[in-house]
C-alpha cells in the first residue's frame, strides 16, 4: 500500500503522539509498504528527508517557538500548509489511504484531502484531541472545537483509538456511535547500552524514582513532588524528572518550597539512548498525571523492568494491572500513593516479581505486532471503499 500520514508533530518535535506516529510509520514501512509523512517544520530540521524507510515532508508553520510545545498559531497554520504540500504529492503519485493522527489540529487536513481525492481516511485519536481535563479550552467543552472534532470523527472511514478510555470519551462527549478499533501504542525492544549509576552521576546507595514527559499541567507534577517529599523523609531517594515544558519554573519553585530541591533533579529533554539508560538505572517509575491517552513511557519503563505506580485515570489502565505491573492509585490520593510506594520499597521480593513480570508482559506491545494490526485495518478499509 501507499499511505499518506498526516500529523502536526513528528519527532524530534512534540511528545508521545508524534512518537506513536513515527513508530507505527516505521513499523509499517518495515513490512514493505510505502509511507509518506507530512508534518510541521521546526528550527534547522530538513524540509524533506527519508528516515528508516519513511519519507518525511516538513511544512512551515507560524510561531512554533518550542520543540516540545506547539503554539495555537502553529497548529492552525499547519492545516493549510499541510493541504498545500499533500496536494502537491497527490498530484504526482497515487495514494491508497490517508492515516490522520489527532482529530485536531491535523484532522481537517486529512478530512479535506480524503474528500477531494476520494481516498479513505483512517483517523487515529490520541486523547488530548478528544478531552484534556487540564485545559480550560478542552475540545469537549468548547463549542467550535467540539463541533470540529465531531465532524472529523463522523467524517472518517474508520477511527482508531489507542485505549478504551479514549474510545469511551469519543462516545460520551461526541455521541460517536460507530466502530472504533482499539490499537495500543507499540515500542521497540530496548537495545541501548546500559550505563552504571556512577557513569550517570547517580548515587548507588539511594532508591531512584523516575518520571518522563512534557512538563505541562496535565502531568500534575505537584502531586508527585508532595508524594516524593513524604517518601524521602524516611527512605533515602532521588527523583529524576525527564522532559521539558512550560511548567518547569513552577516545578523548580515548588521543589524549593518543599525543601527537596537537592533530591529532585530536572534532567530536561534527553536522547532516546539516555532515556533508556536512566530508566534502566532507576528502581520505580512514577506518574501522577491527571489523564493519559495511553502513556507509551509506561511500556518503556516496563521494558526496563521497572514497577510502575500511576493514578487510575487514562489509557494506561488498559494494560497496567494492580499488584502485577505495580500499583494503580485513585486519582488525587497522594497519601495512598506514598504508602504503596513505601511498601514496594520495603519488599525486594515484590519488586523482583514485578520486574520479571513486566519484562515478559511488555513483549505483547512490540511495534511489529502493533504495526500488523494497523495494516489489517488499512487493508480492510481500503478494500471496503473499493467495493
Amino acid at each position: 500500500m501507499n499511505i499518506l500520514v498526516i500529523n502536526y508533530e513528528y519527532p524530534p518535535i512534540g511528545g508521545g503522539g508524534g512518537v506513536l506516529c513515527k513508530d507505527i510509520s516505521e513499523g509499517i514501512a518495515a513490512k514493505g509498504h510505502r509511507i509518506t509523512v507530512v508534518t510541521s517544520h521546526y528550527g534547522s530540521l530538513q524540509e524533506s528527508e527519508q528516515l528508516h524507510g519513511v519519507n518525511i515532508f516538513r511544512v512551515p508553520v507560524l510561531m512554533r517557538k518550542k520543540q516540545t510545545v506547539a503554539s495555537m498559531a502553529s497548529m492552525l497554520s499547519f492545516v493549510p500548509m499541510c493541504i498545500r504540500k499533500a496536494t502537491e504529492l497527490m498530484e504526482r503519485d497515487r495514494y491508497d489511504l490517508i492515516n490522520t493522527h489527532f482529530a485536531i489540529p491535523s484532522g481537517p487536513a486529512g478530512h479535506y484531502l480524503s474528500r477531494k481525492y476520494r481516498i479513505p481516511n483512517v483517523l487515529t485519536i490520541l486523547g488530548g484531541d478528544i478531552i484534556d481535563p487540564s485545559k480550560f479550552l478542552s475540545p469537549h467543552n468548547t463549542f467550535l472545537l467540539n463541533q470540529t472534532v465531531r465532524k472529523m470523527l463522523f467524517g472518517a472511514d474508520r477511527v482508531v483509538a489507542e485505549s478504551t478510555d479514549i474510545k469511551r470519551n469519543a462516545q460520551e462527549y461526541y455521541g460517536f456511535d460507530r466502530q472504533v478499533d482499539i490499537v495500543p501504542l507499540g515500542i521497540y525492544p530496548n537495545t541501548h547500552p546500559e550505563k552504571s549509576r556512577d557513569a550517570l552521576g547517580l548515587p548507588s546507595d539511594r532508591f531512584i524514582f523516575v518520571t518522563i514527559g512534557r512538563l505541562v499541567k496535565r502531568k500534575n507534577l505537584e502531586d508527585l513532588l508532595h508524594i516524593f517529599k513524604d517518601v524521602q523523609e524516611t527512605i533515602p531517594s532521588i527523583l529524576l524528572v525527564i522532559g521539558d515544558g512550560p511548567e518547569k519554573d513552577n516545578i523548580e519553585s515548588l521543589s524549593k518550597q518543599l525543601g527537596i530541591e537537592k533530591t529532585v533533579r530536572l534532567m530536561g529533554r534527553v536522547s532516546d539512548e539516555e532515556k533508556f539508560q536512566y530508566l534502566t538505572a532507576s528502581d520505580v517509575y512514577l506518574s501522577t498525571a491527571i489523564h493519559e491517552g495511553f502513556g507509551i513511557v509506561f511500556l518503556e519503563a516496563m521494558e526496563c523492568g521497572l514497577p510502575v505506580l500511576s493514578y487510575d485515570r487514562g489509557g494506561q489502565t488498559d494494560f497496567l494491572r494492580e499488584g502485577k505491573t505495580g500499583h494503580l492509585i485513585a486519582l488525587g490520593n497522594k497519601g495512598d500513593f506514598a504508602e504503596k510506594l513505601k511498601g514496594l520499597l520495603h519488599s525486594e521480593p515484590a519488586r523482583t516479581e514485578i520486574r520479571d513480570h513486566n519484562r515478559k508482559y511488555v513483549k505483547e506491545f512490540y511495534i511489529e505486532h502493533v504495526a500488523e494490526r494497523y495494516i489489517a485495518i488499512f487493508n480492510e478499509v481500503a478494500s471496503s471503499r473499493e467495493i
